[in-house]
Order: C-alpha cells, then sequence, then structure tokens
C-alpha cells in the first residue's frame, strides 16, 4: 500500500511510489514513462534536486528513507542506455513560431513543451552554449555539461522531424 507523502514533498509532482514500483519489478521503460510523464528533465532533477521527497517519505520514521534521487538517476541512466528516450516530436505541426530568449531551465522546459505540442520552437542564448542555470551555475560534480550535452542532443533531434526548425542559437 503506498502512501502519498512523498508526492507532497516532491516539488514538480513526480509519481514516485509507481516509478519506485516499476523499477522493484525490474521494468525500467515503464519506470521512464513514468518519470518523464512529469519531469521534462530527470537527467538534471536526479543529481541536483534537494530532495525534499526523501525527507516526506514514511520509511523515515523508523528507518532510513527511501533515496528517491538516486532511483531517479538510475532510472535516467538505464532509460538512456537502452534507448527509451526519444525526442518528443509531434504528429503534427501548428504552424506557430515561437522565440525563447534564454536556455536555462525554465526556457528549455518551454521549449520542450511547446515543440510537444506542435509549435516550432527557436531558443536564444547570449552565451556560449544552451544551458544557462545549469551549465553555468551548477558545479560540474552536481551536473556534468556531458549531461546537458545529451539531453539537448535529444531536444535538438527534433530539427527537420515533420517539418520542426527547432534550433538553439547564440
Amino acid at each position: 500500500m503506498w502512501c502519498s507523502f512523498c508526492h507532497s514533498g516532491c516539488p514538480i509532482g513526480n509519481i514516485i511510489p509507481e516509478f519506485n514500483d516499476a523499477v522493484y519489478r525490474d521494468s525500467w521503460q515503464e519506470a521512464w514513462e513514468i518519470l518523464s510523464s512529469t519531469n521534462n528533465f530527470p537527467e538534471f532533477t536526479g543529481r541536483v534536486c534537494p530532495a525534499p521527497c526523501e525527507s516526506s517519505c514514511v520509511l523515515g520514521i523508523n528507518q532510513d528513507p527511501i533515496t528517491i534521487c538516486n532511483i531517479e538517476k538510475n532510472i535516467v541512466e538505464t532509460a538512456y542506455k537502452n534507448g527509451y528516450v526519444k525526442p518528443k516530436i509531434p504528429t503534427s505541426r501548428t504552424g506557430k513560431t515561437v522565440a525563447i530568449i534564454g536556455s536555462g531551465p525554465a526556457g528549455l522546459a518551454y521549449a520542450e513543451q511547446l515543440n510537444s505540442a506542435g509549435h516550432t520552437v527557436t531558443v536564444y542564448e547570449r552565451d556560449e552554449k544552451v544551458g544557462g542555470l545549469l551549465r553555468f551555475g551548477i558545479p560540474d560534480f552536481k551536473l556534468g555539461m556531458d549531461v546537458i550535452d545529451r539531453k539537448i542532443a535529444v531536444m535538438e533531434a527534433t530539427r527537420n522531424q515533420n517539418g520542426c526548425e527547432c534550433s538553439y542559437r547564440c
């Protein structure tokens, strides 16, 4: 029987007991689908989130709580290793074009959501590489640049798919 205390502790609303259960059952693709359904960037949050969900875990009453961030990170790495991570290519385009200024976490999340909804999206960034705070504000030991670049590559893979002109430009 699952409790929802970890849900209330998660600021982005991850469906924690469900993806934990999928991992327990060794159903990693299902775990990835559950995790990525509520989180644009589990690649990042599994590494840098302060994990308020873990302190909300009821197991912490009499034993160590579940290490949710470690589970999330393992789901992500397994998903990349097994090819479960795919670009979010919409089935049709709306004909609308959106420009997003700034490629920090919010800008990239909006870009991915708008692209998934069928809009053509261009993200503009003044720095030499996209990522904003992810790239220039979080130390490498917490979030490696290779993790950011890997996610950007997945997002850019929507370019020229179904007429998408998604790009990331300085």
